[in-house]
């Protein structure tokens, strides 16, 4: 008789239930949304009682979908959307909506943070990217300087996984994934208490702290219920979203590297190294126990292209007969000749982490003519996608010293073969898209759980579970177009570096 893993994907809008079996292969899934609140310019939160209902929801649904009786569930677990902020009273519920990642409010924070270590320059040689007002230990001094009843109040804080964790088992914990993006010791995987003190947080705030694959309890009576679940079912750790899908993508051994496109979009590097993070690049724990990660997040890829589609295309998405705007995109992509003209885009709509650590830079277009149509700006964005994701993985090869000449691409954007051919050859790699990259992450956290479970001795036996179902290799007669398209568009941001600050900095600091 088969046996099934529930493996919840938690992401910024969306939660998705996936239905896995052992062998990584998705029986079901079932998604819902749920919104993102902005009571602020600069600041995102969500419910966490959202985060609650959308996993029950889901799961109550696929049982039924399936008809798969609870008694073949071997666990639950989940893969999250990283860096959020919950915190939690004495009594164990929540003190105020969370404080996710998309947020924005502690850039004051986080230049304090800096100069305490004598410069923001010196802090970004020492930890390999400077802090912005979007990082966790920042956004936890904000809660303690501008909502000190509630950080006083708080028992501890817990990410969005953590919360969810302790609402299936009552047990508190933060895996070593989420709890690298705050402060842990990579080697010790223990909290930095030095540095928590330091900068004035006081560490007995912090969870408990255990690897992705370890099991945190089981089921409540009560959540049992609520997720249609049997009372006992064990509930594995999981990890973060980002080191869950290196394991859906298949990109487990050393030096392996992937490509998310999703909403946001990452280049991801998995190895046995414990290095130290540099040009943005952050250096965080992967799933495997054994292993870091090289974590070079994007903060925004799809919805780049979600942005076109509203702005541009806003008449054939409301066409009942076009079933499929992206899909269109596509199509009008191959419409325009590699390099769009000589139109660049920027795609950096929130600001940006990597390649260029910075808050207050901004998406443009440019060098834009009358000769341009929309089209040439669909291609454009497309394109300036693909060179953020070429300039990171330049700086990784070149200051980490991973050769990267195959990619895995994973996420929804990985199922858009004109995408997945231009990034071929803007980065002039070759591009592996694996069968269903839009579920990399449930069956990436299904993997990691399998492995927990004892079903797979390793994380290195899981590289010939994920197939490979599409190769794009590049095309050499665009190489040129490209390769001086690239450098104009490092160029951009260095010319423009001041010029957004001074545009920007005022604005968003005013909101905090």
């Amino acid at each position: 008789m088969a046996k099934y893993i529930i493996a919840h994907d938690v992401g910024t809008s969306v939660s998705k239930a996936a239905l896995v079996d052992t062998e990584g292969k998705v029986h079901g899934t079932c998604s819902e949304t749920y919104p993102v609140h902005y009571p602020r310019a600069g600041w995102a939160e969500q419910q966490p009682e959202d985060f609650w209902g959308v996993v029950t929801r889901t799961t109550r649904k696929i049982l039924e979908n399936t008809s798969i009786s609870p008694k073949d569930i071997l666990c639950v677990t989940f893969s999250t959307q990283m860096l959020g902020i919950i915190p939690m009273s004495p009594r164990n519920v929540p003190l105020r909506p969370a404080i996710i990642w998309l947020d924005n409010r502690a850039g004051r924070q986080a230049d304090r943070i800096m100069r305490k270590f004598i410069s923001p320059g010196l802090f970004a040689a020492i930890a390999g990217a400077r802090l912005c007002g979007k990082d966790g230990l920042p956004k936890l001094l904000w809660l303690k300087e501008e909502e000190p009843e509630i950080y006083q109040k708080m028992h501890c804080f817990l990410d969005v996984g953590g919360y969810l964790l302790f609402r299936s088992t009552g047990k508190m914990a933060m895996d070593w994934t989420e709890g690298s993006v705050f402060a842990l010791d990579l080697k010790k995987k223990a909290w930095l208490e030095t540095v928590i003190k330091y900068i004035g947080l006081d560490p007995r705030k912090f969870p408990p702290l255990l690897s992705s694959i370890s099991k945190v309890g089981e089921l409540t009576d009560e959540a049992a219920k609520e997720y249609g679940l049997l009372q006992g079912t064990p509930v594995i750790a999981g990890a973060g979203d980002a080191p869950c899908a290196a394991v859906g993508a298949g990109a487990v051994g050393e030096g392996d590297g992937h490509i998310y496109l999703g909403t946001s979009g990452w280049v991801a590097v998995v190895t046995e190294r414990m290095p130290t993070g540099k040009c943005g690049i952050a250096a965080i724990h992967s799933a495997d126990p054994t292993r870091a990660f090289l974590f070079a997040e994007s903060e925004t890829a799809g919805a780049c292209l979600q942005w076109i589609a509203d702005q541009f295309y806003k008449a054939e998405k409301q066409d009942p007969n076009i079933p499929n705007v992206y899909a269109l995109m596509d199509d009008k992509v191959g419409e325009i000749p590699p390099g769009s003209g000589h139109l660049i885009f920027t795609p950096w709509l929130y600001g940006e982490r990597a390649p260029v650590a910075d808050c207050y830079v901004r998406s443009s277009f440019l060098n834009m003519s009358a000769e341009h149509s929309r089209e040439h700006l669909l291609r454009a964005v497309y394109e300036g996608v693909a060179y953020n994701i070429r300039w990171i993985v330049e700086i990784i090869e070149n200051e980490f010293k991973f050769p990267l000449p195959t990619l895995r691409a994973i996420g929804g954007g990985a199922r858009g073969g004109p995408w997945m051919q231009i990034i071929a050859d803007v980065t002039n790699r070759r591009i592996e898209s694996v069968y269903d990259p839009q579920e990399a992450g449930a069956v990436g956290v299904a993997l990691v759980a399998a492995v927990g479970l004892g079903i797979y001795p390793n994380f290195a036996s899981l590289k010939k579970v994920v197939r490979v179902e599409k190769v794009f290799e590049p095309n050499p007669e665009n190489l040129e177009i490209y390769n001086s398209l690239f450098n104009s568009y490092k160029e951009a941001y260095h010319s423009l570096r001041d010029f957004y600050i001074k545009l920007n900095k005022q604005r968003i600091e005013t909101c905090m």
